[in-house]
């Protein structure tokens, strides 16, 4: 894992995406980022439901690709 690049986009998640999620309820960490390749851990609200999390990954999926388009092709979801 490249450490500045994790470093990058967990702080991205955390300022602009974060307060989304506490706004509902929810929050997510970022596990890992290598090979193209998120790992989220959703928690709290945004745990419990697969088709809330399905949506949120769409979403986030997005966001990520805009900022890092380099770096971010998929998000995957972790327990």
């Amino acid at each position: 894992m490249n450490q500045e690049l994790f470093q990058q986009v967990a702080q991205f998640i955390r300022e602009r995406i974060e307060p989304a999620f506490a706004f509902e309820g929810g929050s997510l960490e970022l596990v890992d980022v290598s090979d193209g390749i998120a790992q989220i851990r959703f928690r709290g609200a945004c745990a419990s439901c697969p088709s809330t999390i399905s949506a949120l990954i769409l979403g986030l999926e997005q966001e990520l690709r805009a900022r890092f388009p380099d770096t971010v092709k998929f998000i995957e979801a972790v327990p």
